[in-house]
């Protein structure tokens, strides 16, 4: 009996696949190749899988390569053993683990190669060489440096600078200027300011000797010429820098509008546009003025000239006859001494006496300073003239009375507060016409929700590739389990259905041994019951096992109780079977 128990307590999993190999090893050929070859694909894919997700990512090493500069670095990989990628647009991608060390390592050999060549061309000159051709090796020797420069500047991907040298000649009285063109590739999505554009104009101009401003041209890859920004339009006479000087003064007051506002009413309730009409116009004016001496001031004299003449009454000789009468006069201490006080048109003689025939004649001419004011005056350029301002102030949203919150307009005292404020703040003046316009307006709510759909949708965008290629693993996975290995394996666990006549069959088998009774009730360790009871009916083959078994074991005792001789001999047979 506690042997009989024992058979009966084995798990069932074991005996489904002891079951299972023994359906296995009954299948045809052809099932057993189309199982083996699933699973191998199976294990196949999986491993494929994991591989693709652990193989190395690649980082761009270089782009943008010459064909002669793209051939030079693809060797020099393939020395190295570095495993490398090419792509569109002279790209050459590697391991990323990789890309500093092997950038590092192309860099001592030189490589990649500039496109131009700088001075480096002069180290190298023939002995012999001509007069012209180290010009032009000059020539192209100052071009490329100044490309290299200016693909310094972060915009700039790739530069071409040409530049034309008239023959200087003694005999030619007016020389010609040089010229130079410059050529920018331009990175994508990128485009370089008028301040850039003038310190790449000043850049080549003061590079090259002689060259003027405006002999310099810039275009860009597109063919728009870039050098016309620096500098006023022939045509309309504006000015790019002008332009964005009336935008940055707008852009100002702008800032300070809503700066002042958003405390008030929060981030993105207030918005202002400022419109400024700036006079770049430049006069220059020089005044002179002149002023008389006036008293209090005193008189400046410049110079003064006094003329002098004595005439005689008569012709006749006086004096005493003899050598003193002929001796001259002694010399006069001063032509003209006005005492203190005199009026201007008195006057002595110094060294001789008047007579009372005689006439005196005195000339005086006196110039004086004249006061001169000389100003120079200009009116600097910029000057805002009249600004134009609009500000829109949203809906407060307040409280209702069942508390919910409601957008609600502004009183007009409110009003009238921001309108002076935003006056302070932009520095309103009437005298030159300025203008103000405060708007209190609900705000329309563009704000849409976004939708699962919607965010499916950007997924699927962002990650597309991914997904057709996992999809299409999963997929394959899929129809290899359920398509061949489900059924299959539905094959081998499905018990067997009983044939017909069965039953009778194994009841002559119990009846031909001495114990076929008995097993003709237990069965071969409860698997006849079992699968009998699975046969029969839908149920739980557990519940139906438990079942069967309780069954048998009853049948069993009552059958020990009504013949216990023949239950020994059995239970003999079966000791000396398993010896």
């Amino acid at each position: 009996m506690a042997d009989l128990a024992e058979e009966n307590a084995t798990p069932v999993w074991r005996a489904r696949l002891n079951e299972a190999g023994d359906r296995f090893k009954a299948l045809p050929n052809n099932r057993k190749i189309l199982f083996l070859t699933a699973l191998a694909a199976i294990f196949a894919v999986v491993v494929g899988a994991v591989l693709l997700n652990r193989t190395p990512s690649y980082k761009i090493l270089f782009s943008n390569l010459a064909d002669r500069d793209g051939g030079q670095v693809t060797a020099a990989l393939q020395q190295m053993n570095v495993p490398y990628q090419l792509g569109e647009g002279g790209v050459i991608s590697v391991p990323a683990d990789k890309v500093y060390d092997v950038r590092l390592k192309l860099a001592a050999q030189g490589l990649p190669k500039a496109s131009g060549v700088g001075f480096e061309l002069m180290d190298n000159q023939k002995f012999g060489i001509s007069q012209f051709a180290e010009q032009v090796n000059y020539q192209r020797s100052i071009e490329g440096e100044l490309a290299r420069t200016i693909e310094a500047i972060s915009s700039v991907q790739s530069a071409r600078v040409h530049i034309a040298t008239p023959k200087q000649s003694v005999f030619v009285r007016e020389q010609q200027s040089p010229t130079a063109s410059v050529m920018l590739q331009l990175y994508p999505g990128r485009m370089l300011d008028g301040g850039q554009v003038a310190g790449i104009l000043h850049l080549v101009s003061s590079s090259v000797p002689n060259l003027p401003l405006k002999n310099v041209t810039i275009v860009d890859q597109d063919g728009n010429l870039l050098s016309k920004q620096a500098g006023p339009d022939e045509n309309s006479g504006l000015d790019q820098r002008q332009l964005g000087f009336v935008r940055q003064i707008e852009e100002g007051y702008v800032k300070r509008i809503e700066d002042i506002l958003e405390p008030i009413f929060g981030r993105g309730n207030a918005r202002a546009q400022v419109t400024a009409n700036v006079d770049f116009s430049e006069t220059e004016q020089t005044s002179e003025t002149y002023r008389p001496n006036s008293s209090p001031n005193p008189s400046a004299t410049r110079s003064q000239q006094i003329s002098e003449k004595l005439v005689n009454g008569s012709a006749n000789p006086t004096g005493v006859p003899g050598a003193l009468s002929n001796q001259p006069p002694s010399a006069a201490s001063a032509p003209i001494t006005l005492p203190p006080g005199a009026a201007p048109g008195t006057a002595n003689l110094s060294g001789g006496s008047v007579s009372a025939s005689g006439t005196l004649q005195r000339d005086i001419t006196t110039n004086y300073e004249v006061d001169k004011t000389i100003q120079h005056t200009k009116v600097p350029t910029g000057v805002v003239k009249r600004l134009s301002a609009a500000v829109v102030v949203n809906y407060r949203r307040m409280p209702d009375k069942s508390g919910e919150m409601k957008p609600t307009p502004l009183t007009p005292q409110e009003v009238q507060q921001i309108n002076n404020l935003v006056k302070e703040a932009m520095g309103y003046n009437s005298g030159r016409g300025d203008t103000l316009n405060v708007v209190n307006a609900a705000f329309a709510d563009n704000a849409q929700p976004v939708t699962m759909q919607e965010r499916v949708i950007d997924y699927v965008s962002g990650n597309g590739t991914s997904l057709v290629k996992y999809g299409l693993l999963g997929i394959a996975v899929l129809y290899l389990l359920f398509g061949v290995v489900r059924p299959i394996m539905r094959d081998l666990v499905r018990p067997p259905a009983p044939a017909p006549g069965a039953e009778g069959e194994a009841a002559a088998a119990g009846a031909a041994g001495p114990g076929g009774r008995l097993l003709g009730v237990a069965g071969e360790e409860g698997e006849p019951g079992v699968a009998a009871a699975m046969a029969g009916g839908g149920e739980d083959p557990r519940e139906a096992q438990k079942r069967q078994y309780s069954s048998n074991l009853e049948a069993v005792r009552e059958l020990v109780k009504s013949d216990p001789r023949m239950a020994a001999q059995i239970i003999k047979e079966w000791i000396s079977a398993d010896e």
